[in-house]
């Protein structure tokens, strides 16, 4: 309640203050001759203005399929083309007022012109030339309403207000100062940081290495732009260093005690990037017969899509204590097999070159590193048994029909050569005579 009240204090006194200045402002004649000169400097400001800015524009500006750097730091100029009017109103107002001070030996007005065009300059960078959602927002609720302040001369007095505005937390103690420009420095640095993991990961992503390898780049990225952002944002607070060195004690006594299945996990997944065991992209079958395709590896835990759109989270220390089927290996080729049957009536030295050609004429069975190879493997009940073995990129899932497709070939090629598909044959023996 004091400090509210010694707030109101010092609003009624800078009002005072502010209502004798200008008092004094329109009885002075310098004051006059001031306002005089501000006038025309920004006059001259827009004259200029209107002659520069068209062939500044003109210029800076690039073609339209040039996608050089030095194209796109042109383009990149011409987006503050609208801070042209304010900066050269300000600079020519800063000429006069060191003609004024030569003169008359004082420049209020003239300064606080001067601040009026800063302002407008934050005015039209907050407007006209930040497009970010979030940097438009920090401009339009923060820059302005600081150079506004400032304009006015009352931003050293709100200043010292909020500094000697104290807000406990326990027994931490801060100033609101320091809370608002933790907030605004905090939001920056996270915003920085976030741009600047998006152009570490775009770049990264372009590079030829493995995808586990690159995976793992990417996540010490984002951890080395955080921690600095996290560091840089302790040190803007002002809360010391080393009181994070006992943060970071307690931290390892929860993860000796209460966290070792989050640690293992996490030096897990360093370790099957390193290792690149498993990767996105491949279809992979968990020792618990669990099966699917990883979509996304993270610290803790590595997620699995099934054919049916079910995701499954596996720890990332299963897949080091536990036997992982990887089918996919990052692309690379899977041998599958179809079996079918003929009749005892075929001539079976036959049946495995046309079997072969036919599978052969799929588009996506390979020849390397080996074509399509049918073999006998046995003699059942109501026919003789083959098998046809083939390579293809990926697996038989519900995307890749290989083995659908590999039997309609084998059907047909079947029914062109007159080979018949034996149906089930069963002998039934009766005893005894027939009921009459």
């Amino acid at each position: 309640m004091e400090q509210a009240d010694s707030l109101m204090d010092q609003a009624r006194a800078a009002f005072d203050q502010g209502l004798i200045l200008a008092q004094e402002w329109l009885l002075s004649p310098a004051a006059w001759s001031q306002f005089a000169l501000l006038v025309g400097a920004y006059l001259v400001a827009r004259l200029a203005n209107r002659i520069i800015a068209p062939r500044l524009t003109r210029l800076l500006t690039p073609e339209p399929d040039n996608s050089s750097i030095i194209a796109k730091a042109r383009r990149f100029v011409l987006i503050f083309m609208p801070l042209l009017l304010p900066l050269l109103a300000y600079g020519f107002t800063a000429i006069g007022e060191v003609v004024t001070r030569s003169l008359f030996g004082s420049g209020a007005v003239i300064a606080f012109g001067k601040r009026v065009f800063l302002f407008l300059a934050a005015r039209a960078l907050a407007k006209h030339i930040i497009r970010d959602p979030f940097l438009k927002l920090l401009a339009r609720y923060v820059l302005v309403p600081v150079a506004a302040l400032y304009a006015l001369g009352f931003l050293d007095q709100v200043i010292a207000a909020l500094e000697g505005t104290v807000v406990s937390l326990g027994n931490i103690s801060f100033s609101a100062l320091a809370i608002i420009r933790g907030l605004i420095a905090g939001s920056l640095l996270f915003w920085l940081g976030q741009w600047s993991n998006t152009q570490s990961v775009a770049y990264i992503e372009r590079q030829p290495m493995r995808p586990a390898i690159r995976q793992l780049i990417v996540k010490v990225a984002e951890f080395a732009i955080f921690g600095i952002a996290f560091l840089l944002l302790m040190n803007i607070m002002g809360i010391s260093l080393s009181s994070l060195a006992i943060i970071g004690g307690a931290v390892g006594v929860g993860l000796g005690f209460g966290l070792q299945k989050i640690a293992s996990n996490f030096i897990s997944g360093v370790i099957l990037l390193v290792e690149g065991q498993a990767t996105v992209g491949d279809y992979i079958e968990l020792d618990g017969g669990e099966a699917g395709t990883i979509i996304k590896m993270t610290a803790r835990a590595t997620i699995l899509e099934t054919f049916d759109g079910r995701w499954i989270v596996v720890p990332n220390e299963d897949f080091i204590t536990t036997r992982v089927v990887n089918y996919s290996d990052s692309g690379s080729a899977n041998r599958l097999e179809v079996a079918f049957s003929v009749s005892y009536d075929t001539d079976i030295n036959t049946v495995p070159a046309i079997i072969e050609a036919a599978v052969a004429t799929h588009p996506e069975v390979l020849d390397d590193p080996e074509g399509p190879d049918c073999e006998l493997r046995g003699f059942g009940e109501s026919g003789i048994d083959f098998g046809v073995e083939f390579w293809v990129n990926g697996i038989d899932d519900g995307k890749n029909k290989y083995a659908s497709d590999v039997l309609f070939l084998i059907w047909n090629a079947l029914k062109n050569n007159d080979i018949e598909i034996p149906y089930p044959h069963r002998v039934v023996e009766l005893k005894g005579t027939l009921p009459a």
